[in-house]
């Protein structure tokens, strides 16, 4: 790795959130005013998002940072859905005389299909009944290769999910066994072939590079089935080593991990295989196809970045349900309490289970305005530009060095990040974070 490239290898956000959720002011958080900011911003919008988060899993994946219970108890399905909507219906009686429409739904885990196909047509019945929903509505969920099966899939599409997003990560069975996540390029096969007989019109792979044992053979392997797959979108995540957070990631060494060098040509190889197969990068981690509205989304400037990664809807407001959810109210951020319990009790006490928040300054939606300007696209404008260094006296000296190394270019229409610092745009969105002046380890992962 280039000395210029290793010395950016630092501990940032990932930014799918500004200010990410270490940095929230929790101890000003107000759920009233949250409330009633949220309220406001569905009234003026007639419409809102759903992220639901089911966070049952049958076996734990090591390199899993997500919340999630790992149990083989199916029974816990039933008092889960019943807590849900009983959550969601707090909500519509907090938005009583609003008129509002559903734009989408988001099944997010966990393991969504984890739940039985007769389960899942329960809660999205009572969810969905009564409710409107606008046009171009889009319900998507993440599904297991190994456990999604037909009747999922029709029952979904019965609901009108069209968006199926399966995690891969890698089919090199070295790898696989590190991360305790097995799926077959077979069960991957006859799932994406039955999604597509009965009608899903998006089909996204999760792909991961940095996992332990990860090699550029196995990496090419991997590709040469995806790419034969053809799923409209991949996402191309980087392994983000966090095991202060997730403790299951202890399974293995550090030494077992690809080193900050081999794992920025994983990263390179992967790209390059991915434009050979047709494949167009949209923002720091995904790659579409030609025509996926993410393309078309980039080409008329309406790319959003959110806590699920990339959308085409620009700055949606989303309402996060269950257990640790998040919710973004554009005004304000909250989350749900993390630990199922915890979660379950207070919302059967008539509670709204929120736990930590925060409500966003003005000067906070600005810079994440130009956070999400340089993670979508890459650039910001001039005006942006002099707007973030009338605010930081600091940042022309980090962005003169930035340009010295071949990171970005500063021309008389603003900035532009290279080809060389796209990988790790996630260091020049931290110039314009003040949380970031001094890098935090142990907090965030690594950039590289």
């Amino acid at each position: 790795m280039p000395n210029s490239i290793s010395r950016y290898n630092l501990a940032v956000p990932r930014y799918t959130s500004y200010p990410p959720v270490p940095h929230w002011k929790v101890e000003g958080f107000d759920i009233a005013d949250a409330h009633s900011r949220f309220v406001d911003e569905v009234k003026k919008r007639g419409e809102l998002s759903l992220y639901l988060h089911l966070p049952f899993c049958e076996a734990l994946c090591t390199y899993c940072g997500c919340n999630k219970r790992i149990t083989k108890n199916h029974k816990v399905e039933t008092p889960y859905i019943d807590t849900l909507l009983k959550e969601w219906q707090m909500y519509l009686d907090l938005l009583v005389g609003v008129d509002f429409k559903i734009s989408g739904i988001h099944l997010g885990g966990g393991t969504p299909t984890f739940f039985s196909p007769k389960n899942l047509d329960d809660l999205l019945s009572k969810m969905l009944e009564g409710q409107q929903l606008v046009k171009d509505y889009a319900f998507s969920f993440e599904g297991h290769p190994a456990n999604t099966t037909s009747e999922h899939l029709r029952v979904l599409y019965k609901h009108g999910f069209r968006r199926m997003s399966l995690g891969i990560q890698d089919f090199d069975p070295v790898v696989q066994k590190a991360i305790h996540r097995w799926q077959s390029v077979e069960q991957v096969e006859k799932c994406v072939r039955e999604a597509r007989e009965i009608g899903y019109t998006s089909i996204n792979f999760d792909l991961i590079y940095g996992l332990p044992f990860q090699n550029m053979e196995g990496l090419d392997n991997t590709f040469t089935e995806v790419t034969r797959m053809l799923p409209d979108r991949i996402a191309f995540y980087s392994y983000a080593h966090v095991p202060w957070v997730s403790k299951s990631q202890r399974a293995y060494d550090e030494n077992d991990l690809p080193s900050p060098e081999a794992k920025t040509l994983l990263y390179q190889w992967g790209c390059r295989l991915l434009e050979r197969a047709g494949y167009v990068d949209v923002g720091m981690d995904h790659f579409v196809l030609p025509g996926d509205e993410l393309f078309t989304a980039r080409e008329h400037h309406h790319l959003h970045r959110n806590f699920m990664g990339y959308t085409h809807d620009r700055e949606t407001l989303q309402l996060g349900l269950g257990v640790s959810s998040i919710s973004d109210g554009v005004g304000a951020y909250w989350q749900n309490e993390k630990v199922v319990e915890d979660w379950s009790e207070r919302v059967n006490r008539g509670e709204l289970p929120i736990f930590k928040g925060h409500l966003m300054t003005d000067i906070e939606k600005s810079i994440r305005r130009r956070i999400i300007e340089l993670s979508c696209y890459f650039r910001l404008s001039e005006s942006e530009l002099l707007q973030a260094m009338h605010l930081d006296h600091e940042l022309q000296h980090k962005l003169y060095a930035f340009v010295e190394d071949g990171l970005i270019d500063i021309k008389p229409n603003g900035l532009i990040v290279t080809a060389k610092g796209k990988s790790i745009v996630r260091v020049v969105c931290a110039a314009f974070d003040p949380n970031m002046k001094v890098i935090q380890d142990g907090v965030f992962s690594r950039a590289v």
